[in-house]
C-alpha cells in the first residue's frame, strides 16, 4: 500500500500555505469550505485572518465554524457572530456559522466505535469540498488538535459536540460536565465523528496544519499558555490522519527544550490514541512519507 504524501515546508509565511496547498497537487472544486479555528475571547494563540488571508481567497473559500457546547463567547449564535466581527473574520471573506440555525444534520457512522451517528452544522450541505486549516497545538482534553480535531469537534454542531464529549450518552450541552467517559472513549469518539465527515466529503478535502504559537493549550482556551515550543513549519496532506502522525513526529523528534511541555499534555491525555482510532477506522494511515519543499 502507497504510503501518505504530507508535504512540510518550513518558513511560516501566508505564501507558503499556499505553495503547500499546491504541492497536495489536488484542486479542491465546487463551493469549498474552509473550516479553521477562529479563537475564542482573550486567546492569544489563534491563527489570524490576515494570515491566511489570501490562502482563503486562493480557494474562493467560505470560512466556516460551529458553536462550542461550553461557557465562553462562542456557545451562542448571538455571541459567537459578535466575537467573529471582533476578530475580524468577516472582514476579509464571507463566513458561515453553520449551526446558527437548526436543525442540524445528522450523519451515520455505521461503523463507529463508540458513536453510530454525528451531529453537524446543517450548513454543510452547501459545500461540495473542504480545506481543513488547522493550527496545531496542544488541547486540554484531547491532548492535541490538529486535522483530525477539526474535523470531529470543529465541524460539530453544539449537540454534536455534546455527543463526541460525552461518547454518545447525551447531546443536551447543559449537562455536558456531568457524563464525562473514560479518556480512551472521548478519543474513539473524535475518530468517529471525523470518519463522518471524511466520507461525507468523498475525499474532497486538503489538509493544511500550520506549526506555529505551539501551547499546550487550544485556541478555545481564553487563558491559554504562551507558546513552549518554537514554530516548526507548514504541513500539508490529503490524509488527516498522515498529517497529524507527522506533527506529532516533528515534536518528538525536536531539540526544542519546550516540547517536554507539550509531550506531557499529549500523553496524560493519551492523545494518539486518536489518530491510532482514525487509522483503525480506514481515515488515513499512520505510515507517511514526508516530502520537503
Amino acid at each position: 500500500m502507497e504510503k501518505a504524501k504530507v508535504y512540510f515546508i518550513r518558513e511560516i509565511i501566508p505564501l507558503n500555505i499556499i505553495k503547500a496547498y499546491e504541492a497536495v497537487g489536488k484542486k479542491l472544486s465546487g463551493k469549498v469550505a474552509v473550516k479553521l479555528h477562529s479563537g475564542e475571547q482573550g486567546n492569544q494563540n489563534y491563527l489570524r485572518p490576515e494570515f491566511v488571508k489570501d490562502m482563503i481567497e486562493h480557494v474562493n473559500g467560505t470560512v466556516v465554524e460551529c458553536n462550542t457546547a461550553y461557557e465562553g463567547a462562542r456557545n451562542s449564535t448571538e455571541k459567537h457572530r459578535e466575537l467573529i466581527k471582533e476578530h475580524g473574520w468577516d472582514q476579509y471573506f464571507p463566513f458561515d456559522l453553520m449551526d446558527a440555525e437548526g436543525p442540524d444534520m445528522e450523519l451515520d457512522i455505521p461503523n463507529g466505535k463508540i458513536l453510530k451517528k454525528n451531529y453537524v452544522g446543517k450548513n454543510m450541505k452547501n459545500y461540495d469540498s473542504m480545506l481543513v486549516l488547522s493550527h496545531f497545538k496542544g488541547h486540554a482534553m484531547g491532548g492535541y488538535g490538529g486535522a483530525l480535531k477539526q474535523l470531529s469537534i470543529g465541524c460539530a454542531s453544539s449537540a454534536g459536540k455534546t455527543l463526541i464529549h460525552t461518547a454518545g450518552v447525551i447531546d443536551d450541552q447543559t449537562k455536558l460536565f456531568d457524563h464525562l467517559p473514560e479518556q480512551d472513549k472521548f478519543l474513539e469518539s473524535m475518530a468517529d465523528a471525523a470518519s463522518s465527515v471524511v466520507n461525507y466529503f468523498k475525499g474532497n478535502i486538503v489538509y493544511i496544519n500550520v506549526m506555529k504559537n505551539i501551547s499546550v493549550d487550544c485556541d478555545c482556551d481564553a487563558h491559554a499558555s504562551a507558546p513552549c515550543m518554537k514554530d516548526m513549519g507548514i504541513l500539508a496532506s490529503t490524509d488527516p490522519v498522515a498529517i497529524d502522525q507527522a506533527c506529532l513526529d516533528f515534536v518528538y523528534q525536536s531539540n526544542d527544550p519546550g516540547k517536554d511541555k507539550l509531550i506531557e499534555r499529549i500523553e496524560s491525555r493519551h492523545g494518539v490514541h486518536t489518530i491510532e482510532a482514525a487509522n483503525e477506522l480506514g481515515v488515513g494511515s499512520r505510515e507517511y512519507e514526508l516530502i520537503e519543499i
